[in-house]
């Protein structure tokens, strides 16, 4: 299995939760594009919290302002494409974690989520409650829908209120999953091993 692990939006837990999935399923892992944050990337962190021994794949853009992707790249005289990206050759579990949300700009006329499409993979949506995120998970689901991607995990990433969790699920299909994380007070490798031992997947309905 290859996954898409993307978000409604920026400092949702992305990372927190591939460390989670990619011990969970014994995976390997990829960061396509890391703009920023070169002295501890997101590869260094899921080593570090991952128990198991990690493979992860080098990064096809290593972009030095912490900004979005195109912005980084035109800083630095490069422009992306997506026909840059080429899975890497694993027969392993592969998970495989965007930058930001869906509608992140690669390039001027280039998004994350044509990164994605590119790739054919299905998607595990992060979502963290804040003021806003219904509205920003739901308009994720119709853009992926727009798109035929495969929503194959809804994440939802510490706790929810009931009536947002409830509007967010009545909106998903069926056959997607559901992974309900719980909050973390440290992150550790001992908590994301514990956390990813115990993961349940729920199929909506």
């Amino acid at each position: 299995m290859k996954l898409f692990v993307t978000g409604i939006g920026t400092e949702i837990g992305k990372t927190v939760c591939s460390a989670i999935l990619t011990n969970h399923f014994k995976a390997d892992y990829w960061k396509p594009v890391q703009s920023g944050d070169l002295h501890y990337t997101d590869s260094m962190k899921i080593n570090n919290w991952v128990g198991h021994e990690v493979c992860c794949y080098p990064e096809t853009y290593r972009l030095h302002i912490a900004a979005s992707p195109h912005q980084s790249a035109a800083a630095e005289g490069k422009q992306i494409s997506v026909e840059d990206f080429q899975l890497p050759d694993t027969s392993n579990t592969l998970v495989v974690e965007g930058a930001g949300g869906l509608m992140v700009p690669l390039s001027d006329h280039e998004f994350m989520i044509d990164l994605i499409e590119k790739l054919q993979l299905p998607v595990a949506l992060v979502v963290r409650n804040y003021l806003g995120c219904i509205n920003h998970t739901l308009l994720s689901i119709m853009a992926l829908r727009e798109k035929g991607l495969s929503l194959k995990y809804l994440i939802l990433n510490g706790s929810f209120p009931t009536d947002t969790e409830r509007v967010i699920i009545n909106y998903i299909e069926k056959e997607t999953h559901i992974i309900r994380i719980p909050e973390i007070d440290s992150i550790t490798k001992e908590n994301i091993e514990t956390i990813s031992n115990n993961l349940k997947h729920v199929y909506n309905g």
